[in-house]
């Protein structure tokens, strides 16, 4: 049995290819399958892999017609043997020991998932920036291994759902069915917060192993395309949790991560889809993703409560208005006029809390 099978789905990606490829049949861990899904290359990609499989005989290449990197990772998935699994992308590259470090990490903690960090290639300019998010070492418990349940709060900030700066154990994902989603963007999230759930055993390490490679414009293009996959996501995750008995547990979690998911979302999209998705989250989304059935004080974080609870009150003219009000407020010295823009947009008791400060502050002067 192999120690890790490294699936990588490739489409279009001959300018990239090789140096992933390199990184990944260079590893110092030797005892590796590498399942490469040629998910309907139309450019030099098939020749590329077919020249490694003739070299290195741990190189698999299978096809598929082209249906997006959710199915190719679970077509490649079916021929995977290994110990643990490794889910990678055709333009990234990774350190020479990630495997084996990963691996080591793992089989020393008896752990059913690994998660190491990541920084990003910035193709344009060719050099590495930090990614200081991939894990949030100030939610990890202080004990690893860990589970989930260790988890104090804000367990979806933990780790980001990508997958190819984890390892994880191929009898979790067989033994609860874990599959991609099959669509065209945020098709991993479901598969690696199921997995992050589920584990009984987590481990992390400080170590960057994983260089993330970062296009310009690419992803934005095409989340416009699918600005709804996300939502499909995080609904899909609820229902897992439901279906294993565990959402109860995870909902206030759960909840605040559809706040930030949707926002961020909202917020990096341009239009004319983010009027689509504002009016879609207003209407409909929010009520049924549950954000709207808690006070505020459900929330960890009060700004991005703040924004949702603006994207349920107003159009997305209104808000517009809204905000160059706002900022003509912050350029002009007219406290009365300061105090009209706040009783207007939070209310008296906001606003009266507000006079009180200040007064209390000049007091003290």
């Amino acid at each position: 049995m192999p120690k890790v099978s490294v699936v990588v789905s490739v489409y279009n990606a001959e300018p990239y290819l090789r140096r992933c490829l390199d990184s990944i049949v260079g590893q110092t861990l030797r005892e590796i399958e590498i399942i490469c899904v040629d998910d309907g290359s139309t450019d030099g990609s098939p020749q590329i892999l077919a020249e490694y499989a003739r070299k290195d005989g741990r190189v698999r290449v299978v096809t598929q017609a082209n249906a997006g990197a959710g199915a190719a990772r679970n077509h490649g998935l079916r021929y995977a043997a290994g110990e643990y699994l490794s889910i990678l992308d055709a333009d990234d590259f990774f350190e020479p020991d990630m495997l084996r470090t990963a691996y080591d990490l793992a089989v020393q903690n008896d752990a059913e998932m690994a998660v190491f960090r990541c920084d990003f290639y910035r193709t344009g300019t060719d050099t590495f920036a930090p990614n200081t998010y991939s894990i949030h070492r100030d939610l990890l418990p202080e004990r690893q291994p860990f589970c989930a349940g260790d988890v104090e709060k804000d367990v979806f900030k933990l780790f980001v759902g990508w997958a190819w700066d984890k390892l994880i154990r191929r009898s979790l994902v067989e033994r609860y069915g874990l599959q991609f989603q099959e669509q065209r963007t945020t098709n991993d999230m479901l598969f690696v917060f199921s997995a992050l759930l589920l584990a009984k055993r987590i481990v992390t390490t400080r170590q960057v192993l994983a260089h993330h490679r970062q296009a310009e414009g690419t992803l934005s293009v095409t989340r416009e395309k699918s600005w709804m996959c996300f939502y499909n996501a995080l609904t899909a995750l609820r229902g897992n949790m439901v279906q294993w008995g565990i959402f109860e547990r995870f909902r206030q979690d759960y909840v605040n991560y559809c706040v930030h998911f949707c926002l961020w979302n909202l917020n990096t999209l341009q239009e004319p889809t983010r009027t689509l998705l504002h009016n879609k989250l207003r209407e409909e989304w929010f009520a049924d993703l549950g954000v709207l059935d808690h006070p505020e004080s459900y929330f960890y974080h009060k700004g991005e409560y703040k924004q949702a609870m603006e994207v349920v009150r107003y159009t997305p003219e209104q808000l517009a208005q809204v905000r160059r009000r706002r900022e003509q407020a912050r350029q002009t010295k007219n406290p009365l006029r300061r105090g009209l823009l706040c009783l207007q947009e939070n209310g008296l008791g906001y606003t009266l809390g507000r006079i009180g400060k200040k007064m209390f502050r000049t007091e003290k002067k």
